[in-house]
């Protein structure tokens, strides 16, 4: 039986996994394994409310064991270390507890088709003290200890005395894309519902100072200037201090200093600028002996054809932001959640065809517009066109219940209706007795 590896458990590649599996598993035509380092997928676009506490990560996650249960694909546990292209084999390493104790040892996985979907990892430039001094919030697990740090903080604010003309508490938040943008808006409601529950002392504008800073002349600066402005609008209401234009040359315990010479102090500081694929990608595939390893860009992607597929291994497929996948127009696919998700439908679909040897239509990323949530306030997007023209901008209620749907969309592709319509339901009712933070 033809044996499919697809590593990374992200929007993308749990999405193909369970479609594979419905597809191809369950049918006997394909044997389908998912790898992943954890044990539990949740969607990467809410990494910012599971950070500020506003999202429950215990409801979001989904269990991969569960998931390849219900759609016909296997799962194991581990992070890939290395391929074997001769003898079609990838390497896992071992994986162990919280204590240091190991959970599974050390294993070879065999294979006729490889997926890479790795996704990628925050590129701080190198930026001196940013590895030591900042959460790169880029994964579940730094979501989560941002939030700790940040209820730690908070506690430790309210015997702390505030300096005149200074926040008790202060939030800087290097990056003004959207994670960045969204970021700064989630922990301004936090702040508000966090007085509610015991931290009678902070207050949103008084008590914690949230600091945004950007490179780039404005905020969101690959999408429309529309959205950018409207954003910095929203924001300014929100007493949100933004620097725009001010490159951060080093990060310390307690400050950003930036090249223009202006200091900013910082309690936490959160970095959420730029991105990059994984460092062992550049060298996967390669031998000891010097043989080649996988085509890379700078930015550690693998480089794929129309297809999919790696450009020196045609049993070998990358998608979503570990991968660089040229246009017909010249452009490249964007690293962003709806490319990842358009390129799983598209190997669902073609892989059979692909793996006979047919010729199959390439890959093309229709640009279907992007949102960015600014927390209960409000939502602003573009939406059915390109990014320069032709676009539809929207913001408010609408853009709110649009974001919502994108979410929605996620849980359709992995659960279908029935299941999402349940999860919907969970949802409203958690809200009836839960805190409207998570407060541990």
């Amino acid at each position: 039986m033809h044996r499919i590896v697809i590593v990374g458990g992200g929007a993308g590649g749990l999405a193909l996994a369970t479609q594979l599996g419905k597809r191809m598993g369950k049918k006997g035509l394909a044997e389908i394994t998912l790898v992943d380092a954890a044990r539990t997928h949740v969607w990467k676009p809410l990494l910012h409310q599971l950070a500020a506490g506003s999202y429950d990560t215990h409801a979001e996650e989904i269990e991969y064991l569960a998931q390849a249960r219900w759609n016909g694909f296997k799962f194991r546990l581990g992070s890939l270390t290395g391929v074997d292209r001769q003898n079609k084999t990838l390497q896992l390493a071992a994986s162990h507890d919280e204590a240091g104790r190991e959970i599974t040892p050390a294993q070879q996985l065999g294979y006729d088709t490889l997926i890479i979907a790795v996704g990628s990892q925050t590129n701080d430039f190198g930026t001196p003290g940013a590895a030591e001094h900042t959460i790169k919030l880029d994964s579940p697990q730094a979501a989560k200890r941002f939030n700790d740090r940040l209820i730690n903080a908070c506690i430790r604010a309210q015997t702390v005395p505030r300096v005149a003309g200074s926040g008790r508490l202060t939030v800087a938040i290097v990056g003004g894309g959207a994670t960045g943008v969204e970021l700064a808006a989630e922990l301004h409601a936090a702040a508000r519902v966090l007085a509610n529950y015991g931290f009678d002392h902070i207050h949103p504008e008084k008590d914690l100072q949230i600091v945004l800073v950007e490179a780039a002349p404005r905020l969101l600066a690959q999408l429309p200037e529309r959205l950018s402005e409207s954003a910095m609008r929203e924001l300014r209401k929100l007493a949100i201090e933004v620097h725009t234009n001010e490159k951060v040359i080093e990060v310390t315990a307690d400050s950003l200093k930036m090249a223009s010479g202006k200091v900013v102090s910082s309690s936490i500081t959160v970095w959420a600028a730029g991105v990059k694929a994984a460092d062992f990608l550049r060298t996967l595939g390669g031998t000891p002996e010097g043989g080649e390893a996988l085509e890379t860009s700078k930015l550690n992607q693998l480089v794929v054809n129309g297809n999919l597929q790696t450009t020196r291994d045609a049993s070998i497929y990358a998608f979503g932001d570990c991968a660089a996948c040229q246009q017909p127009d010249g452009t490249w696919v964007p690293p962003r959640a709806q490319a990842a998700y358009q390129q799983a439908m598209y190997l669902a679909r073609s892989l059979p065809d692909l793996i006979a040897g047919k010729t199959v239509t390439p890959f093309v990323f229709k640009d279907q517009g992007s949102l960015v949530s600014l927390s209960e306030y409000s939502s602003v997007g573009s939406l059915m066109g390109s990014l320069t023209k032709g676009s539809f901008f929207i913001e408010g209620q609408l853009a709110k219940f649009m974001y919502w749907g994108l979410h929605k969309q996620h849980q359709l592709a992995l659960g279908g209706f029935k299941k999402t319509a349940l999860i919907t339901l969970s949802e409203m009712l958690d809200r009836t007795y839960r805190p409207r933070i998570k407060l541990h």
